[in-house]
């Protein structure tokens, strides 16, 4: 019986390494083809952008770039963007630290309903839920607080819809603290802000870098919430200018494509930069004592 070649074992050996790393690779191909074909577009003509999608500009046409940098609304956009964005963040991990806190580390009564209550609201989509919102948003102006056609309007409406999510996510981390350690600091005077504030935000600090890098991606690519809360186009974040801008601006692939690469530049190069605080935060487990 014939013995089978090098080349054979060593198929046999990595035969689902391989599999593996070609599907990833096709997958990384077809993820990146549409972000290659837009940064390529944007230095294109129109008339490029139909004749030759997906050859590389030569020479680079700079001129989309040039005149949409030196459009104050583009700017306007961007800062009202970046607004909206921290606050988000900051308000979302702010809360959920301190719910997902009380959640994982103190008891009280009916602290199982209400963290069913609250993990309930994964059943609802901000799609399938945002005509209440509108609703909402309308009695509250009634109550002297202005919430339509502003930012703070978006920030409440985002920050609201993180909360179970995040929640969730934290209370995991929160829940792997021994409890040997809050034993141990009661004993030695600690309050209950004392253990949350000095001790358990220390060890968890991946984990909220995690929450807040997946906020501010979904709070800057956020378009739904603006759409139906913004009014005044001066408070327009670059998700809605970028639909306002496809609308006026159809006929123009090449322009159209310098405007949402340089939206979603930001983007990118955000989650490249925080990719392993998100990688580490969410695959970190369970805390060692």
């Amino acid at each position: 019986m014939k013995r089978p070649s090098n080349f054979t074992k060593w198929l046999r050996k990595y035969y689902s390494r391989i599999i593996i790393y070609t599907f990833l690779v096709i997958t990384t191909i077809l993820i990146f083809i549409p972000i290659v074909i837009l940064l390529f577009g944007s230095v294109k003509t129109t008339g490029q952008m139909y004749s030759h999608p997906y050859s590389i500009p030569n020479p680079p046409n700079w001129d989309n770039i040039i005149n949409i940098l030196s459009t104050p609304s583009f700017w306007t956009m961007m800062k009202n963007s970046l607004v909206v964005m921290l606050s988000t963040t900051i308000g979302a991990v702010t809360i959920c630290a301190m719910a997902a806190f009380v959640f994982a580390r103190l008891k009280f009564k009916s602290k199982g309903f209400f963290f069913n209550l609250l993990s309930a609201g994964l059943m609802f989509p901000i799609n399938v839920a945002i005509l209440p919102v509108y609703f909402v948003l309308r009695q509250m102006e009634s109550f002297g607080i202005p919430m339509i056609d502003t930012l703070w309007g978006v920030i409440f409406v985002q920050i609201a819809f993180e909360l179970s999510g995040s929640i969730l996510i934290l209370r995991g981390f929160f829940t792997a603290v021994p409890s040997e350690l809050q034993d141990a600091a009661y004993i030695d005077g600690c309050s209950n802000f004392d253990f949350f504030w000095r001790i358990m935000l220390p060890l968890v600090k991946p984990s909220l870098a995690a929450v807040a890098a997946l906020v501010m991606i979904k709070s800057w690519n956020d378009l739904l919430v603006p759409l139906i809360v913004l009014n005044s186009n001066h408070l327009w974040t670059l998700p809605l200018g970028t639909m306002q801008f496809q609308g006026q601006y159809g006929q123009d692939l090449a322009l159209i494509s310098a405007f949402v690469a340089l939206s979603a530049i930001p983007t990118i190069i955000f989650y490249f930069v925080a990719e392993r605080q998100i990688v580490a935060g969410l695959t970190a487990g369970a805390i060692k004592g």
